[in-house]
């Protein structure tokens, strides 16, 4: 695999070179990597070593899936699909949980502990959102992903993706210039599980 310092492989040839036997190529993917996926669990999930956990479940499914790999879409596209596929898969587990124990299975976020009352009413803001259209304004917003990226990704139409990002849009920006439930100013260490 030649690399230039000028013109850094690409990912989707660092893949290909994993697949063909260069450890070398994972380890480039996975310093690329790490902090972006990372960050998409944090903005999902509160506890913070939960997400370290999908942090790496999604590596090793990756690494197991190499040998499947052809270079369809683009690697970000398919690295942030296993990440949805493993973050869909713990929220059943943890609806599970939830249903047979009676409990959520969450741990309040300490970080939510010190936020701001302006970052706890964006994020119940947000939570307001429909389902689908919560997760393509934070693909588009914190992922920084493209439309035609995150299509691939959720499987929709690149029109669908334009006009649900602007739906969404829309209704967080109404939530937001509703006036503040008063509720916000209440002790937010009891918010914790609940968002």
């Amino acid at each position: 695999m030649s690399e230039t310092p000028t013109h850094p492989a690409s990912d989707e040839r660092l893949m290909l070179a994993f697949t063909h036997g260069s450890p070398e190529a994972l380890t480039e993917l996975f310093r690329r990597y790490q902090q972006p996926i990372h960050g998409f669990f944090r903005r999902r999930i509160a506890d913070p070593a939960q997400a370290e956990e999908l942090l790496q479940e999604t590596f090793l499914a990756l690494l197991r899936a190499a040998k499947r790999y052809e270079p369809r879409a683009l690697f970000r596209t398919y690295l942030y699909a296993i990440a949805l596929k493993i973050l869909r898969s713990h929220r059943r587990k943890a609806i599970f949980r939830a249903a047979w124990f009676g409990r959520p299975d969450t741990v309040p976020d300490p970080a939510k502990r010190d936020s701001t009352e302006t970052d706890l009413w964006v994020r119940r803001a947000v939570a307001q959102l429909d389902a689908t259209d919560r997760e393509i304004l934070l693909l588009r917003e914190f992922e920084q992903m493209s439309y035609a990226e995150i299509a691939d990704l959720l499987h929709l139409p690149l029109n669908t993706v334009r006009s649900r990002l602007f739906r969404a849009r829309t209704a967080l920006r109404q939530l937001l210039e509703a006036p503040a439930p008063q509720a916000v100013t209440r002790d937010i260490s009891t918010v914790g599980a609940s968002t």
